[in-house]
């Protein structure tokens, strides 16, 4: 009898010592589950958005007029952005018109673009927020001394 009583109090003492052993790892695993469960989107959070490339969008005309398509084509080299802007200038005409002023921090993009029409210069501050392959944002512009604001959203082309 008492070489069975041992059999089973060894038995008990054993599954004690696994529980114990699962109870003490259970935070480690945990802990373990969830940082691997941080590291994926912690990764994409690290991916840069990337707005080099050609883009393009389309505008309404003046008046009614046919609808004015836009070419932005953006290159980057660390947090500094360069590149032109193809737009359709007074009498229809393409203008391609160098860029200034680029930035790109995270996924914010900045720059200005200066155009001149009969003599008179107007600056135009385009900002957006690159996801994917969009960009939407504001285009600000200043006339007498009024400040106007429009969105645009470019698509990126492939």
């Amino acid at each position: 009898m008492h070489a069975l009583e041992g059999q089973r109090t060894n038995k008990k003492d054993s599954s004690m010592q696994r529980k114990h052993t699962l109870t003490a790892l259970l935070p480690v695993l945990t802990g373990a589950i969830l940082a691997f469960g941080a590291i994926a989107p912690a990764q994409a959070a690290d991916k840069k958005a990337d707005p080099a490339g050609t883009w393009t969008w389309t505008m309404p005309g003046r008046n009614g007029g046919a609808d004015r398509k836009s070419t932005l084509k953006l290159k980057t080299e660390g947090d500094k952005l360069t590149g032109t802007l193809s737009a359709p200038g007074r009498g229809g005409q393409n203008n391609d018109t160098e860029i200034a002023d680029g930035k790109v921090k995270d996924d914010e993009v900045s720059f200005t673009v200066t155009r001149e029409f009969n003599g008179n210069k107007l600056t135009a501050k385009y900002n957006g927020k690159v996801t994917g392959d969009t960009i939407k944002g504001k285009i600000e512009t200043e006339r007498n001394g009024n400040t106007q604001s429009r969105d645009w959203e470019a698509k990126r082309e492939k």
